[in-house]
């Protein structure tokens, strides 16, 4: 059942994305004026409380972290799809992009000996002796380290600026999907190659990296996310629950097999 329930709030764990988001609320000067403002939001998925999905969100077992590196106010965005990640991945990490001062925090984990970072970005925007690689080889990578997935999340001019005045990300190798990859797994393209969604992106991401299950579990989730939004903004959409419920159910028995305890 996707009723909102108030308790779901307390009992729900807060991860990365959630904190971030009530920071950068705290410190803002004035509402953001999303689009469906006057909608009565669950405070976590920022869904419309009659269709909240808190209720069905699981945290999986994935040997993968992420970081999102997120623009300004992206973070306050409902539609941002960046969350979903958090929603499912433990060790998912987020700071606010600052131009002129990096997080001290966020470049102390892009440097932590535990990981081996990748950032997710095509590889046309590769600066002179950067690393692009489209996959990730298991028998290349060190095997004592996590992949550290750095994502940009913003729009795609947003990621560019990110990226290009970002210069503790140039020395990190790239990985790179090709239009071919993407196809492959059936994910929808937006106006260029590389547009996709940041929790499309962790589809490949995850897909790459050996997770087949865990990349099919967020393509569920993202799914679900969508037309949960959708249903948001249509006054017929408590009619019938049941696009709602069939993807909730689906996402359960694809997660089942791996969550976190």
């Amino acid at each position: 059942m996707l009723a909102h329930i108030h308790k779901v709030y307390m009992s729900a764990s807060l991860h990365a994305v959630h904190k971030l988001y009530q920071y950068r609320k705290a410190i803002s000067t004035r509402p953001y004026g999303a689009r469906g403002k006057k909608l009565i939001r669950c405070e976590l998925c920022l869904l419309a409380q009659t269709y909240c999905t808190c209720q069905s969100r699981r945290q999986l077992v994935s040997d993968n972290a992420f970081l999102l590196i997120m623009y300004d106010d992206e973070v306050l965005k409902p539609s941002n799809s960046g969350r979903l990640i958090a929603d499912l991945i433990p060790d998912t990490h987020a700071y606010i992009w600052s131009r002129t001062q990096a997080n001290r925090k966020m470049l102390a984990l892009i440097q932590d000996p535990r990981y081996q970072a990748f950032v997710i970005f095509p590889g046309e925007y590769a600066y002179t002796d950067q690393t692009v690689v489209s996959e990730l080889d298991p028998s290349r990578l060190d095997s004592t380290k996590k992949p550290l997935f750095i994502m940009l999340d913003g729009s795609w001019r947003e990621a560019i600026k990110m990226f290009r005045k970002s210069p503790y990300l140039h020395d990190l190798p790239l990985l790179s999907f090709t239009p071919e990859t993407v196809a492959k797994y059936g994910l929808r393209k937006g106006s260029r190659d590389f547009q996709l969604g940041t929790a499309e992106v962790a589809v490949l991401a995850l897909a790459a990296s050996g997770e087949r299950r865990n990349a099919e579990a967020l393509s569920i989730w993202f799914e679900l996310f969508i037309s949960a939004s959708m249903f948001s903004r249509s006054r017929q959409s408590n009619k019938d629950l049941g696009p709602l419920k069939k993807l909730s159910d689906a996402f359960k028995q694809k997660s089942d097999f791996n969550t976190a305890g």
